[in-house]
């Protein structure tokens, strides 16, 4: 018997929450966007009005405004986001346990074993739909199929506020026309290897020949060539799994460029000192750095260095992260946006063989420890800007609180080689 798997996605989320704290933002085109003074200039999000004349996410504000002079923009509002996203979550998991968070406003539910309680497929998508919408406020679109792939294509299909079934008697109709590009985990790069092959939509890459897919995508290819014909069968998780974590890591773009090694110092320590406060806290050491610079042109760079030993001290990470940059960096070249992650994490001293004497001996790493441990303790006192790296106080960079990423932050302007 085939699943019945949902997808639920909040329509123009950041912007419908927004219209919920303003209502006067209802009637009219707004954005959601970054604040333009720290550089974050681009559009987040768009209600309907917005999108009609053409306003996309992730173009700069500039950019929305010549297509849209009345645009009104409003700031983001992140816990607002992240309460909401959860009053979501939370009425999903009325209808099943089986709920699996993809991003702040979309999950993916398996209800095979709540049709008996509460209809079809399509059913409980209707009804989702109708109490989201009354109890909340927000809309949702809804994919409804017999896999999560298929389910995704489906809530992509019909926007705002619709239910798309696709079964495997009608995904040959519904799923092969749309473009390859449609289909998950087809990226830019991938996209553009697909067409070089002369695959433009899902039914060419459905036909395609699985073995020549592999040998130009590697095991990519033969995953998604499975995917278009509907071969997926990954499950939903429970609402209650802990995902996990494969990185802490932060990122900043900059107020303005760094220039030259004294800038580059300070962002490297203050998005150290928050990686390795994070991963303190977390019970975490990683054994890899990985360094994301982006310069003004949104040329990326991605770059890796293995530790000696697994760590969470700063001075240690930044050590790493300016080792990497030395490496692989013209340091007369400016820098717009800077990625610190630590990788390869490990619970606890796993691994560790230390010396007795010297830099990198057991006694230093240990005054070093108790040394950020108490600033730990001093900043969940006090508040996290209680303490501060020497040089971050009162600079022109916008160091005061870096962003926090779970995975690389690639974003929509830029893309890693």
């Amino acid at each position: 018997m085939d699943r019945v798997i949902l997808h639920c996605d909040c329509n123009a989320f950041y912007a419908s929450v927004e219209c919920l704290l303003r209502p006067e933002l209802k009637n009219v085109p707004m954005a959601v966007c970054g604040d333009p003074e720290s550089r974050h200039g681009v559009i987040l999000a768009k209600n309907e009005l917005a999108k009609k004349y053409g306003v996309q996410t992730a173009e700069t504000i500039w950019q929305a405004k010549r297509k849209c002079p009345r645009l009104v923009l409003a700031p983001a509002h992140r816990s607002e986001y992240v309460k909401y996203s959860r009053l979501v979550n939370a009425i999903y998991a009325q209808y099943t346990d089986l709920v699996e968070p993809f991003g702040i406003d979309e999950s993916w539910l398996d209800v095979t074993g709540s049709r008996q309680l509460f209809g079809t497929g399509r059913q409980i998508a209707d009804q989702l739909r109708a109490r989201i919408r009354e109890e909340l406020g927000l809309t949702i679109s809804v994919g409804v199929s017999f896999n999560k792939i298929f389910a995704k294509l489906g809530s992509d299909y019909r926007k705002p506020d619709a239910t798309t079934e696709i079964t495997r008697e009608n995904f040959h109709q519904i799923v092969w026309p749309l473009p390859a590009s449609a289909l998950l985990y087809v990226g830019q790069n991938v996209q553009q290897e697909l067409e070089r092959l002369g695959i433009h939509t899902i039914g060419q890459l459905a036909s395609a020949d699985r073995a020549r897919l592999e040998r130009k995508l590697g095991k990519m290819g033969g995953m998604l060539h499975g995917y278009a014909n509907g071969l997926d069968e990954s499950p939903v998780r429970n609402i209650q799994d802990h995902r996990e974590v494969k990185s802490v890591g932060n990122h900043m773009t900059f107020k303005r460029n760094l220039v030259g090694l004294d800038d580059i110092r300070l962002g490297v320590a203050a998005l150290c000192d928050s990686v390795a406060a994070r991963l303190r806290a977390q019970g975490f050491r990683c054994r890899t750095i990985q360094v994301i610079i982006k310069d003004p042109e949104f040329r990326v760079i991605s770059r890796q260095k293995p530790l000696e030993h697994p760590s969470h001290l700063s001075s240690e990470l930044a050590q790493a992260a300016l080792e990497v940059i030395r490496r692989n960096w013209d340091l007369r070249r400016p820098i717009r946006m800077l990625s610190v992650t630590g990788l390869n994490l490990t619970h606890g001293e796993e691994g560790e063989q230390l010396s007795l004497f010297g830099q990198g001996s057991l006694a230093t790493r240990e005054k070093r420890e108790r040394l950020e441990t108490a600033m730990d303790r001093i900043r969940e006192r006090y508040g996290k800007g209680s303490l501060r790296p020497a040089g971050v106080i009162g600079n022109d960079l916008g160091l005061e609180e870096p962003e926090i990423q779970q995975e690389d932050p690639e974003g929509p302007d830029g893309e890693k080689n």
